[in-house]
């Protein structure tokens, strides 16, 4: 690998805990949506406590398969658990969402509920473990917060893949790709370089990307504590990207100053994105 540049390298660490429930009520849950084979449209799924996988195949169908589990100190609140969680599922002409709906609404901008519980939270506790098959070529958005990663698989279109304390693994991509987490690893490997722009983030976690060996980009990087490795053979450090935000405070205004650093790999052209603030960011070639 080509180390091109070094900051001082730290950590950050963030412990998660979780109570111990004494009682569980469990169950599977099965679900197929037709689509069709010429244009699958968009499949979003929004989690909160639980992995997410998606897998590609050549099928017309998108296939779920989701393991639930309500869990509880006593009885009586397993049972209000069971009768007051729910989730959501719509499909419409382009498109199929995924979603928990009681006691949080967890599509993006709706967390809430609509009968006034406010910041009061359920006395019991949930998780969904959720597994998905969808035709080759649709576009993904998935998202879960708490208690597992994401994994996305041989899916050709596009993704939009975030998770909070997890990490991000996908495989056999093509299309341009948004990604993020805060506490955990993103790793992606391409079967094609992506046709448009992609951004790749973690906030302590470290970003390996594996691009064909024909990949031409510019990539634009940023690391508080980390570095910056590739082992393509034709790259070109560019002169820095200084970002100006202007900001009113009651001395008058303040200037704040974003740096990236840049380099061409190849030709140029896309701009790919990398960010992680405790992290080692590789951009691979493969072999």
């Amino acid at each position: 690998m080509k180390r091109v540049f070094s900051p001082l390298l730290c950590g950050l660490a963030i412990l998660c805990c979780a109570g111990v429930k004494a009682q569980e009520f469990k169950e599977h849950i099965s679900k197929e949506f037709p689509v069709a084979a010429a244009k699958p449209g968009v499949l979003a799924i929004y989690n909160l406590n639980g992995p997410v996988r998606v897998e590609g195949y050549a099928g017309d169908k998108v296939v779920v398969e989701i393991d639930k589990v309500i869990s509880a100190d006593d009885s009586a609140d397993l049972q209000t658990g069971r009768n007051e969680f729910k989730m959501g599922f719509d499909q419409k002409a382009d498109s199929i969402v995924f979603y928990i709906a009681w006691p949080y609404d967890t599509r993006p901008h709706r967390w809430r509920n609509d009968e006034g519980w406010g910041n009061r939270r359920p006395e019991y506790d949930f998780q969904l473990s959720v597994v998905v098959k969808v035709p080759y070529a649709m576009n993904v958005v998935v998202s879960t917060v708490n208690r597992g990663d994401i994994v996305v698989q041989d899916v050709a279109g596009s993704l939009d893949i975030n998770n909070v304390n997890g990490p991000i693994t996908i495989r056999n991509a093509k299309g341009a790709t948004k990604v993020r987490t805060i506490n955990g690893d993103v790793t992606v490997n391409y079967l094609d370089v992506p046709s448009s722009a992609s951004d790749y983030y973690t906030l302590n976690g470290e970003l390996s990307v594996t691009y064909p060996a024909s990949m031409s980009a510019i990539c634009q990087f940023k690391s508080m504590n980390g570095s910056f490795y590739t082992d393509f053979s034709d790259v070109v450090v560019l002169p820095a990207q200084v970002e100006k935000n202007q900001e009113r405070t009651g001395d008058g205004i303040r200037y704040k100053l974003n740096v990236a650093k840049q380099v061409k790999i190849g030709g140029g052209g896309k701009l790919f994105k990398f960010e992680t603030m405790n992290g080692d960011i590789y951009v691979k070639k493969q072999s």
